[in-house]
């Protein structure tokens, strides 16, 4: 694939699948008590208890976040090592923003909330993990996207 951009969102879309099967296995507490899953919390920010909504969240971060990693980082991350080390920290930097600073406040909750209250923490954990599978997949399979192919190279040289 020549467009690193879209590299980047069709590895971003491969990696957000990947991320919500995972959300689908995390729980957490829920606002009214009880647990829920952590995809059923995403649906919570776009003020949904449907499930669906919150997979096309997903999808949609995952696309525009995937295109923003190629983007930003597609030079540095074309090779398969620093593609997987770019993706790691890239999930790394989502975890950050978003699961602890952007989704807490979205739902009410202050920042980094999922890391100070108690019931919450394991959750939080698991979802950094959850992130850096996601990350490495996303740089992996950019890096592999972008790639140069045999036929690429013999036509380079013509």
């Amino acid at each position: 694939m020549r467009s690193k951009v879209g590299a980047g969102i069709v590895a971003g879309l491969l990696a957000g699948v990947a991320f919500g099967f995972m959300m689908h296995r995390i729980s957490t507490p829920s606002p009214m008590g009880g647990q829920m899953s952590m995809m059923a919390m995403m649906a919570r920010v776009v003020r949904s208890d449907e499930i669906a909504a919150g997979w096309l969240y997903l999808i949609v971060n995952s696309v525009v976040m995937g295109g923003v990693f190629g983007l930003v980082l597609g030079d540095r991350a074309s090779r398969l090592a620093p593609g997987l080390v770019w993706g790691a920290l890239y999930g790394l930097v989502l975890w950050l923003l978003g699961a602890l600073v952007l989704m807490p406040l979205l739902l009410g909750m202050e920042a980094f909330a999922p890391l100070t209250m108690a019931p919450m923490r394991r959750g939080a954990w698991l979802s950094l993990g959850a992130h850096g599978i996601s990350g490495l997949l996303l740089g992996g399979a950019f890096a592999l996207l972008v790639r140069p192919r045999p036929a690429d190279s013999r036509a380079a040289l013509s």
